[in-house]
C-alpha cells in the first residue's frame, strides 16, 4: 500500500540527550552506556579546552563551568547533569530550548547550603540554626556566639569534604582554620565560584542519617530507593561509607523521609529529573541535609539494579527523553556500596582483595602513585565494594566483611621541601 502523502512520515532518528559531565568520571561513562544501551545518542557537554581542537575525539562541545551559559544551539531531547558543577549550565539549556528540567533558580539552591536552609525554613521543614561567614574572616568572633556542639562546612563543596564538628570554641577556631586551608587549595580557588568564599555554621543535628534517590516529573517525585547509612555519622568529620537498601527503618518513618523530601523539592522548585537527597532523622523530625539536582555520584549507581535489566542509569537517561519505562523494582531483595574509606594518608601502591567474599564486586579505583587523603581534606575514595542478598542485613555484613579483607599498600608521602 502506498504511504499517504497527507500523513507525516514517522520519525526514525535517534532521541538525542545533552549530557553535561566532567572531562573525566565514571558516572559520565555509565550514563553513556546506559544511553547507547537504550539507543539513544549522546551530546557530550564538558569543561575542557576551548582552544583544542576536539582532544578527546568525542566531539564534545566545550564549556566552562565557572562562567555558565546555556548552549543555545543543541537540538537534544533531552539532558543529564553529571555531578554539581554542571547543574547549573543544564538548567540554562534546558530553559533556552524549551526542555523540562530543574530550574536555573532550584539548582542554584541545591548548590549553596545557607540559601537552602533559608527556603526549606521558609517551608516550614525543621532546619538547624545556622548562620554563614566569610572564609577570611576571623573565627574568634564566631566561636563566641556558635551554639555547640556544632558543624562547620565549606558552603560549596560536597561529598563531606571540609564538614567538621566542633564541641566547644577551641575546636570551632581549629576546625574553622582547616576549612580555610581547604579552601585555599589552588584546585578550589580556580573554580571561581562565590560559595566558596564562605563557611556555613549549623547546629549539630542528633540522629540517624538516610538517602533518598528519585526522579521528579513536573514536580512529581518517583521514589527509587531509600538507603540506610547504617554507620553513626557523629563526628568530628562524616565520612560516608555504607548505603544499604531497602531501608530498615519501620514504615512511619520510611513515609516522613519522603513526604520530608516531597515538601523540600516543591520549595526549591525542583521540577523535573533526577534528584539525590540526604536527611537526618530524630524525634524532632526530618532535616533534609542536602538535595541535589543529579544522580547519586561516582560508582555509587551501581548499588542499584532493577528487574527488567535496568540500571540507575537507564532509568536517568529514559526518563530524560520521555520514555515510559516499568515501574523500579529491585533485581535482588536487598543492595549496598561500601566507599572504602581512605585507610591512612600516603601514596597508594597495591590493594589485595580477599579470595573468598561474599560480596557481589570490589573495585579499586586508586592508581599506583595516587596521593591518598582523609577526610576532611580528601575528595575521593580508593574504591567501592557492592554487594546484594536476601536482606538489608545481610548485604551489611557482606560489605563489613569484605572490607575487613581487603589489604593496602601504602607508602608515606614525604613533605617536599623548598
Amino acid at each position: 500500500m502506498a504511504h499517504n502523502e497527507t500523513e507525516p512520515l514517522p520519525d526514525t532518528r535517534k532521541p538525542r540527550l545533552l549530557l553535561v559531565a566532567a572531562t573525566t568520571g565514571y558516572q559520565t561513562r555509565s550514563l553513556a552506556e546506559a544511553a547507547a544501551r537504550q539507543n539513544i545518542e549522546v551530546i557530550l557537554a564538558t569543561d575542557r579546552c576551548h582552544i583544542l581542537e576536539d582532544p578527546w575525539r568525542d566531539n564534545a562541545i566545550p564549556v566552562r563551568f565557572e562562567e555558565p551559559a546555556a548552549l543555545t544551539d543543541v537540538k537534544v531531547d533531552g539532558i543529564v547533569a553529571v555531578a554539581d558543577r554542571p547543574t547549573l549550565i543544564a538548567a540554562l539549556t534546558a530553559a533556552a530550548v524549551g526542555l523540562p528540567w530543574h530550574s536555573r533558580e532550584a539548582v542554584r539552591a541545591c548548590r549553596n547550603k545557607h540559601r537552602m536552609r533559608e527556603i526549606l525554613a521558609d517551608a516550614g521543614l525543621p532546619v538547624p540554626a545556622h548562620f554563614q561567614i566569610p572564609y577570611n574572616a576571623d573565627p574568634a568572633d564566631a566561636a563566641a556566639i556558635a551554639t555547640y556542639p556544632c558543624v562547620l562546612k565549606p558552603l560549596g563543596l560536597s561529598a563531606s569534604r571540609g564538614v567538621i564538628r566542633a564541641n566547644d570554641p577551641e575546636q570551632f577556631i581549629a576546625a574553622f582554620e582547616r576549612i580555610r586551608r581547604i579552601l585555599d587549595k589552588p584546585e578550589i580557588r580556580h573554580l571561581h565560584e562565590e560559595w566558596n568564599d564562605l563557611i556555613q555554621i549549623e547546629q549539630y543535628i542528633e540522629g540517624r542519617e538516610f538517602a533518598l534517590e528519585g526522579l521528579v516529573t513536573q514536580g512529581e517525585l518517583q521514589v527509587l530507593a531509600i538507603f540506610d547509612k547504617p554507620d553513626p555519622l557523629e563526628g568530628p568529620f562524616f565520612e560516608e561509607t555504607i548505603y544499604v537498601t531497602p531501608s530498615r527503618e519501620s514504615a512511619e518513618t520510611q513515609q516522613a523521609i519522603v513526604a520530608a523530601t516531597k515538601q523540600a523539592i516543591t520549595a526549591l522548585g525542583l521540577s523535573h529529573g533526577p534528584i539525590h537527597a540526604e536527611m537526618r532523622v530524630n524525634a524532632r523530625g526530618v532535616y533534609i541535609l542536602e538535595i541535589a539536582a543529579r544522580p547519586i555520584g561516582g560508582l555509587c549507581a551501581r548499588a542499584l539494579r532493577f528487574q527488567n535489566d535496568l540500571t540507575l542509569e537507564d532509568l536517568v537517561v529514559l526518563h530524560a527523553i520521555g520514555r515510559p519505562f516499568p515501574d523500579p523494582v529491585l533485581a535482588r531483595p536487598a543492595m549496598g556500596v561500601m566507599m572504602i574509606p581512605v585507610p591512612r594518608a600516603g601514596i597508594f601502591q597495591s590493594a589485595r582483595l580477599p579470595a573468598n567474599s561474599a560480596a557481589d564486586e570490589i573495585i579499586i579505583t586508586a592508581k599506583q602513585g595516587q596521593k591518598l587523603i582523609p577526610l576532611p581534606e580528601g575528595a575521593s575514595y580508593p574504591g567501592f565494594i557492592f554487594a546484594s542478598g536476601p536482606d538489608a542485613a545481610t548485604v551489611e555484613l557482606s560489605l563489613r566483611s569484605a572490607h575487613d579483607g581487603i589489604e593496602f599498600e601504602i607508602l608515606t608521602a614525604l613533605d617536599v621541601v623548598s
